[in-house]
């Protein structure tokens, strides 16, 4: 069986005039790890109805590899993430989000000047193959509108469209 990890999705939040840098970034690394726990939860859903055949690394084991290795003050090259995870292939994602996700998030940045649910969010996922050292598959894709308004909905979403062309994913059956 192929093991695969799925990193910690690097975020952006373009932020508004006047905003605390500091909330910015602690609302990053807070939407890194929602995003990183849909996915996974989303992945190991389609794995338990048997429409995906690799095995899944679990976040908690990913995230804590990678935090004893320095990351993310220090770049690790995607061969030496293959190594320190010892998986078969890394599934990496970037989003970027014009507006914070949740209204949670929107409530406790409304202080500093933001204000409502998510108006763009662009994300893009890469699967990297371990042995071939080579990017297999790649998705790009816009959301706007309501449908950002939480990270369950935006996964869900971008999930259920890149899977149809995502390796290790029956695509026939995701419905």
């Amino acid at each position: 069986e192929n093991m695969i990890a799925i990193l910690p999705p690097i975020v952006t939040i373009e932020a508004k005039k006047n905003i605390d840098a500091d909330a910015i970034k602690e609302q990053q690394i807070k939407e890194s790890l929602n995003f990183q726990k849909e996915m996974y939860a989303w992945i190991l859903q389609r794995k338990m109805e048997g429409k995906v055949d690799q095995e899944i690394m679990d976040i908690e084991t990913t995230n804590a590899l990678l935090k004893n290795a320095g990351y993310p003050e220090k770049t690790i090259l995607p061969t030496e993430l293959c190594q320190l995870l010892k998986v078969d292939a890394t599934l990496g994602s970037n989003y970027s989000i014009t507006k914070p996700m949740s209204t949670g998030a929107a409530v406790a940045l409304a202080v500093v000047g933001v204000f409502g649910p998510t108006n763009k969010v662009s994300a893009s996922l890469e699967i990297k193959d371990c042995m071939e050292n080579k990017t297999i598959w790649n998705y790009e894709h816009e959301f706007s509108g309501s449908l950002g308004s939480s990270s369950r909905l935006l996964v869900d979403a971008l999930m259920r469209d890149a899977s149809k062309k995502m390796p290790y994913v029956k695509e026939d059956e995701i419905k």
